[in-house]
């Protein structure tokens, strides 16, 4: 083949199939709008983003927890005092505490030792005071929080001693044998909030079609049976905790559905990019600051404030009192994790048109004709 002056045309040249040959501006290396639009377009642009997003959420996971964690320490720890708190024993022991904690002991006064129990029981104290003979007794409670209570327990003969005052460490409300630091129930609340989101992006993947209502059906089964597991495995079969078995199962069951329910709610507005929010608010900033694995008066004191209004914080809260402090129920972490829920369902439903799953209603039949 030949172009339009008879010379012949080098095979694959665009001439050779017809086409016309590029000049002028159609020439010209494409601009960098052009190659912005086709960027978006190729599947690498995601990936790509997804990468970098992986590997920060990496660091900031591992650094999340160290900063919680690693060196938790003491500010103010609410302690009960029996009588009028002002003896010479006492008070020479609770600044010597201070001191030694670098910390204030936050102390309140109760006229009997049954008034500041039932404070204790009613989580409002960690810790209670009271002289006892020529010394003075500290009554610490490792149900409250075994890192509270075990730095109380560890400081106070050493303070005892520097201030000659005789010291005698009780632990009123021990951990269970099978929870002997107390992190048994942290960790079913963590399996609770992630198995909630990751079974809603497992939804959203494999069951992309359901509907919304077909969609919130689905959340509600998986969170009964999940959690259901749970205190089953727990409980039944490792025999590591003795759970109140239908009160567990239902806080774990309204942990999960919450937190299928916020991925949904941020998967309606965010699309493909839900998993930023949820993973943020779940697992970066709610669980090291649920106070599970450390009792809020070693956290941040902003941390310990932010972590009750979080779902990890509501359902850690709410399992602690329904195993080890029976009878002393709080409304406030139920309110928390129902707000999350309502909220969440509320704005799935309304803006359910924008969410990337459903399906198109079946074609009604056309009526018979005469």
């Amino acid at each position: 083949m030949s172009d339009q002056r008879g010379d012949p045309v080098p095979p694959g040249d665009p001439a050779s199939h017809g086409d016309p040959v590029p000049h002028g501006a159609h020439g010209r290396p494409p601009t960098w709008p052009r190659r912005w639009a086709a960027a978006k377009k190729s599947p690498f642009l995601p990936a790509v983003v997804l990468i970098f997003i992986l590997a920060a959420a990496a660091g900031l996971f591992a650094g999340s927890y160290t900063y919680t964690m690693a060196n938790p320490t003491p500010r103010h720890i609410p302690t009960a005092v029996v009588g009028s708190g002002d003896t010479a024993r006492q008070k020479a022991f609770a600044d010597g505490m201070e001191q030694a904690l670098n910390a204030s002991l936050r102390l309140t006064l109760y006229p009997t030792y049954g008034e500041a129990r039932r404070a204790v029981e009613e989580q409002q104290e960690f810790a209670v005071l009271r002289s006892r003979g020529d010394g003075v007794e500290l009554d610490v409670a490792g149900a409250s929080g075994a890192s509270v209570a075990q730095l109380l327990a560890e400081t106070g003969p050493k303070v005892g001693k520097e201030v000659g005052v005789p010291v005698t460490v009780r632990d009123i409300k021990p951990l269970q044998q099978g929870d002997p630091r107390g992190l048994a129930l942290f960790y079913i609340s963590l399996a609770a909030v992630i198995v909630g989101f990751v079974g809603a992006i497992q939804l959203s993947v494999h069951a992309a079609r359901l509907r919304p209502a077909e969609r919130i059906a689905c959340t509600v089964v998986y969170a009964l049976l999940g959690a259901f597991a749970i205190v089953a495995v727990v409980d039944w079969w490792l025999g590591a905790l003795r759970l109140p078995f239908v009160e567990s199962w239902l806080i774990l069951a309204l942990t999960m559905f919450t937190t299928g329910m916020v991925f949904t709610m941020f998967n309606t507005l965010m699309g493909r990019w839900a998993m930023l929010p949820t993973w943020g608010l779940m697992v970066l900033l709610g669980n090291p600051s649920s106070g599970g694995a450390v009792s809020w008066p070693l956290l941040p004191s902003a941390l310990g404030f932010i972590g009750r209004w979080l779902p990890p914080g509501a359902s850690v809260n709410a399992q602690h009192t329904a195993v080890y402090f029976r009878g002393s129920q709080h409304l406030f972490p139920f309110l928390v994790l129902g707000a999350w829920a309502v909220v969440s369902c509320t704005v799935f439903w309304v803006l359910r048109h924008r969410h990337p799953g459903g399906r198109e209603p079946a074609p009604a039949h056309a009526a018979p004709t005469a």
